[in-house]
C-alpha cells in the first residue's frame, strides 16, 4: 500500500481533469475554485503520505520542523514587501542537500506556520503546494550531485519565482475572477507580472549572496545526521577479553 497509494492518488486527480472537461459529466459545472482546491488536496496527501511511510527518524522530523520555522519566520518581516521574502530560497535550498521528499514538507509546513501569524485563507492550501513543489524541483536539480550547482540553482531559484507566481494566479483567476476567459486570464497574469518579478529576482539576490554558505552548512549538518554501518568482524574472531566477561 505504501507504493501504491501515491500512484493511486495521481490517477485520481487525472480521472478528475478530464471529467471536468466533458460537457456530459457531472464534474463539468461544478465550481471551479472548489473544484482546484480538491485537486491541489489530493495532490499534497499524496506527498504526505508517502512522508508519513518513509520511516523518517525524530532526528529528521526534528530538522524538518527546525527549517520549515525558519523559513517561515523569515517571511514575516519581508510581508511588507509584497513577494519579497526568503522563504523560497530556504525551501530550494534544503530540497536541494537533503531530497524533494524533505523540500516538498518543509515548504508546505512553512507556508502552513507563517500563515498563522499573515493570515490563513483558501490561498493557504496552493502556498503550500508550490513552495512544496519550489522544493521538489531543488532536489530533482541536485539529484546525486555533490558539489553545489551555483549558476544552475541560481537560474532555477529565478525560474521558481515565476512558476510560484503564476500557480498562484490560477487560484485567483478561479476563485476571484469572473467570467473566467481567455481575456480576464491574460489579464490577470498581466497584473501580477511585476510581483512575480520582484519575487524571482528577490529569490536570485538570496541564491547569490547566501547559496554557497547555506549549501555548507547544511551539507555538514545533513553528515551529523547521517548513519554509516561498520561490518563487524566474526564473533570467532574476537577475544575473551573483547566481551569484557568477568572470570
Amino acid at each position: 500500500m505504501k507504493n501504491k497509494l501515491f500512484p493511486i492518488i495521481l490517477i485520481i486527480i487525472a480521472v478528475l481533469l478530464v471529467s471536468s472537461v466533458i460537457p456530459e459529466s457531472p464534474l463539468y459545472y461544478i465550481n471551479w475554485a472548489l473544484f482546484s482546491a480538491i485537486i491541489i488536496g489530493l495532490a499534497m496527501l499524496g506527498f504526505f503520505w508517502r512522508f508519513e511511510k518513509s520511516g523518517a527518524t525524530s532526528r529528521e522530523v526534528a530538522f524538518i520542523a527546525t527549517m520549515a520555522s525558519l523559513a517561515a519566520v523569515s517571511r514575516i518581516p519581508f510581508s511588507a514587501i509584497l513577494s519579497l521574502q526568503p522563504t523560497t530560497f530556504m525551501v530550494m535550498i534544503t530540497g536541494y542537500v537533503f531530497g524533494p521528499q524533505k523540500g516538498f514538507m518543509v515548504g508546505a509546513v512553512a507556508a502552513l506556520v507563517s500563515n498563522f501569524f499573515l493570515g490563513h485563507g483558501p490561498w493557504t492550501p496552493w502556498q503550500m503546494f508550490c513552495w512544496g513543489m519550489c522544493g521538489v524541483a531543488a532536489g530533482l536539480l541536485a539529484g546525486q550531485a555533490k558539489e553545489f550547482k551555483f549558476v544552475t540553482f541560481t537560474v532555477l531559484a529565478g525560474v521558481c519565482g515565476y512558476l510560484f507566481g503564476w500557480m498562484m494566479n490560477i487560484w485567483h483567476w478561479v476563485g476571484f475572477i469572473y467570467p473566467l476567459n481567455l481575456q480576464t486570464f491574460i489579464a490577470t497574469y498581466i497584473a501580477a507580472m511585476p510581483f512575480d518579478t520582484l519575487h524571482a529576482a528577490g529569490n536570485i539576490a538570496f541564491s547569490l549572496f547566501f547559496g554557497r554558505s547555506f549549501f555548507n552548512i547544511l551539507v555538514r549538518f545533513r553528515k551529523k545526521l547521517s548513519i554509516e554501518y561498520l561490518n563487524k568482524p566474526p564473533v570467532n574472531m574476537l577475544k575473551r577479553e573483547d566481551y569484557n566477561v568477568p572470570e
